[in-house]
């Protein structure tokens, strides 16, 4: 492996564990904050953040010679910005209604998404140890999202959970299409345009903006969350590709669960464990596919 590639890899870590804040504290965060404000709030914050740190840059006179967008990459950005729109919001009312533990978990399904559509639009080799993996992991789903024993329903939080992977599994593959440019101009471009549309869901569907403690605390947890997690996670994909990024990427749900359960002192049940333990195998095929 090429001195690239671990930095890559390096990069995609650190992408996953800056993430893994995102669920347990953006459950503490929506008893203040309704779901779509608190999804706005996040890509705001984001944007906003990113674009602090290139003011900075340009400040000092150390701006790296990044390639910007161009009018070709339109399509692209126009899809990114809409899913990261969608997906967010999907994710808030999922925590609303299932546990910060198995929103974290089922994160993971974003391995599935992500690697199943980057082999139908791009053709992106898939091994059979990774075809194991997404296997493991959609099980595991699957077992996380039934509403309890002796239950053929599907949790409704679990099901919007998953929806918004999906919606991020698209999203990873158009940033994939644009990760060769500035990955702070991405950000700042994803983070205003899919917190300006959020916000203008939330409006319309009447929610207001929270006090200014919990709207700092929600633009703060935007900008590392969000803001730095992408920014480092295209910076992986210019080394790895989306699939493999995203693989690595798997590390987040297993630190956001584990948080979860610190945070909020929850006993889980024996499917939790069960699979928690199929998700880390699959993750662990996933991680070390070669």
């Amino acid at each position: 492996m090429t001195g690239k590639n671990h930095l890559s890899i390096l990069w995609a870590i650190l992408a996953a564990a800056l993430y893994a804040l995102n669920s347990p504290l953006s459950k503490l965060l929506l008893q203040n904050v309704p779901p779509t404000m608190m999804a706005a709030l996040l890509y705001l914050g984001a944007g906003a953040g990113m674009l602090a740190l290139r003011l900075i840059q340009r400040s000092s006179g150390h701006v790296p010679g990044e390639e910007p967008l161009r009018r070709t990459d339109l399509p692209f950005v126009i899809g990114m910005v809409a899913l990261d729109v969608a997906a967010p919001i999907f994710l808030m009312i999922g925590l609303t209604r299932t546990t910060a533990a198995n929103a974290s978990l089922l994160n993971n399904f974003e391995i599935v998404a992500t690697s199943v559509i980057a082999l139908c639009l791009f053709h992106e080799k898939i091994s059979k140890r990774l075809w194991l993996a997404i296997g493991l992991v959609t099980l595991s789903s699957a077992i996380l999202s039934f509403e309890g024993e002796g239950s053929l329903s599907f949790s409704l939080g679990s099901v919007f959970v998953l929806l918004a992977c999906v919606c991020w599994g698209f999203e990873n593959n158009c940033t994939r299409s644009i990760s060769n440019r500035d990955p702070l101009e991405i950000v700042v471009v994803k983070g205003f345009g899919s917190g300006l549309g959020a916000l203008v869901i939330a409006l319309c569907i009447g929610e207001r903006l929270p006090g200014a403690g919990a709207l700092v605390c929600a633009l703060l947890l935007g900008f590392v969350a969000y803001g730095l997690s992408i920014f480092f996670y295209i910076r992986a994909q210019r080394g790895l590709g989306a699939a493999k990024t995203s693989a690595y990427y798997a590390l987040a749900p297993f630190i956001g669960a584990g948080l979860s359960l610190l945070i909020f002192r929850e006993l889980p049940a024996a499917a939790f464990w069960i699979a928690l333990a199929i998700m880390a195998a699959g993750a662990y095929f996933a991680s070390t596919d070669g």
